[in-house]
C-alpha cells in the first residue's frame, strides 16, 4: 500500500453548487460553465469537478483560500447568472494521494 503524500498547510476549498429550479437554464449555460471550468484547470486552480448524484448541483475542488475561491466562483456562469448558489468549504490539506502531490503547494 502506498503511503499518502503529506505537506501541511495547503489551502483548498470544496465548493458545493446547488441548482435553482430551472434545469433548462442550467442546460443552456452548460457550455459556458464547461469553458469556465476548462480555464480553471488550465490555470491550475481546479483539481476536480462533477455533478452531484442525483443531479441537484455540482461539486468542485479548488486550490486557494476562501477569498480566492469566492472570487473564482463568482465568475462561474451558473453563479453569476443566478442559476446556482455556492457553498464554499475551506480546509487545509495535510495529506493527499500521490497523484495530487505535485499539485499541492506548501
Amino acid at each position: 500500500m502506498t503511503e499518502p503524500f503529506t505537506r501541511p498547510g495547503t489551502d483548498l476549498c470544496v465548493v458545493s453548487l446547488t441548482y435553482g429550479d430551472d434545469i433548462g437554464a442550467i442546460d443552456a449555460a452548460m457550455g459556458a460553465h464547461v469553458d469556465w471550468l476548462s480555464d480553471g484547470y488550465a490555470n491550475g486552480v481546479l483539481l476536480a469537478s462533477g455533478r452531484k448524484q442525483p443531479r441537484t448541483g455540482g461539486v468542485i475542488i479548488a486550490i486557494g483560500n476562501r477569498a480566492e475561491v469566492e472570487a473564482l466562483i463568482a465568475n462561474d456562469p451558473f453563479v453569476s447568472k443566478g442559476l446556482a448558489s455556492a457553498e464554499i468549504i475551506p480546509f487545509t490539506a495535510s495529506m493527499a494521494a500521490t497523484p495530487l502531490a505535485d499539485l499541492l503547494s506548501s
